[in-house]
């Protein structure tokens, strides 16, 4: 792109509970100190650099800051976000209201918007939870100037002032700049981590990610041949960030389709997810290769992988 997370029967609510303390609590346990969630930006099988689990967890967690905001704001609940991680500034469009959301038409796309910006905030909460006292700051975000840059640049410059929150298929769009970006992050850690609750809690947040980017790709490739704007179809401007995600994230995308039909999963040659590195992350959420700063992060990341 250009200058473009017993025996016994206990009641769901208290075991998602329960599930979470432990999880924390094991995290806790295991210090910070073996290598997680691709922090090296290598998918290599040598020995994880020592002493960078806090830096991971916090390149994530900036991550999950941005996909949360996205979300949240969508709804109505960005206040939430704002009372974690500081009070850095979360730049939306014009007109946007805070406290409730875009408007929809479309009650199915609603209904996955809602659960996503739950799942999402959870995902804040868990590594902000886990980091304690060494958990990065929430980042100035970008999702206004950022947007409108992407759209510009997928489009060739025929789409200016894109707005994800005007209607639900602009929204998917932006949704699917991402979602797949996501799934590629935290799949990029595999080969880096060395202790069971971090494995754990890396699988489990990149197989939720995965039902995130699945279910957009389900309902943008539905509209696949619907006009999205400046005359493109939903599956040429899908194809276009495709493109442009794989120029500057490693060569690992895909549209929603190719000659075999619906792209579900974008995967390599053995149906498996591809893996992005750091590097290859912060190319996509900054807008341009090798950048430090810009795009969705205007100041860049906070903490040591930036």
């Amino acid at each position: 792109m250009t200058n473009l997370d017993t025996q016994m029967e206990t009641p769901a609510a208290d075991q998602t509970s329960m599930n979470r303390r432990s999880l924390l609590g094991a995290l806790g346990k295991a210090g910070l100190g073996a290598a997680a969630f691709g922090a090296l930006g290598s998918t290599s099988l040598a020995a994880p650099a020592k002493n960078i689990d806090a830096d991971v967890l916090n390149f994530a967690l900036n991550l999950e800051y941005l996909e949360a905001a996205f979300y949240l704001a969508a709804v109505g609940r960005i206040n939430e976000l704002r009372a974690i991680g500081g009070d850095a500034e979360i730049r939306l469009p014009a007109g946007l209201d805070r406290t409730t959301g875009m408007q929809f038409k479309d009650s199915t796309v609603q209904a996955f918007v809602k659960d996503i910006a739950e799942d999402e905030l959870a995902h804040v909460k868990l590594l902000y939870g886990a980091l304690g006292k060494g958990a990065a700051r929430r980042p100035v975000l970008d999702l206004s100037a950022a947007f409108n840059a992407a759209g510009q640049a997928a489009s060739g410059g025929a789409i200016k002032g894109f707005n994800p929150y005007a209607n639900e298929l602009f929204f998917l769009h932006g949704a699917f700049i991402f979602e797949d970006v996501g799934v590629t992050a935290y799949n990029g850690a595999a080969t880096l981590i060395t202790s069971p609750a971090y494995l754990q809690a890396a699988a489990g947040i990149l197989a939720v990610e995965a039902y995130h980017a699945g279910a957009i790709r389900t309902l943008l490739y539905q509209q696949r041949q619907v006009t999205a704007a400046a005359g493109l179809y939903v599956g040429q401007v899908v194809g276009a960030i495709s493109n442009l995600r794989g120029k500057v994230g490693g060569s690992k995308d895909a549209g929603l389709s190719d000659a075999r039909g619906a792209i579900i999963a974008p995967t390599d040659k053995n149906a498996v997810a591809y893996a992005r590195s750091t590097r290859e992350v912060l190319n996509i959420v900054y807008l341009a290769p090798n950048a430090s700063r810009g795009g969705f992060f205007p100041n860049g990341l906070n903490g040591s992988i930036k």
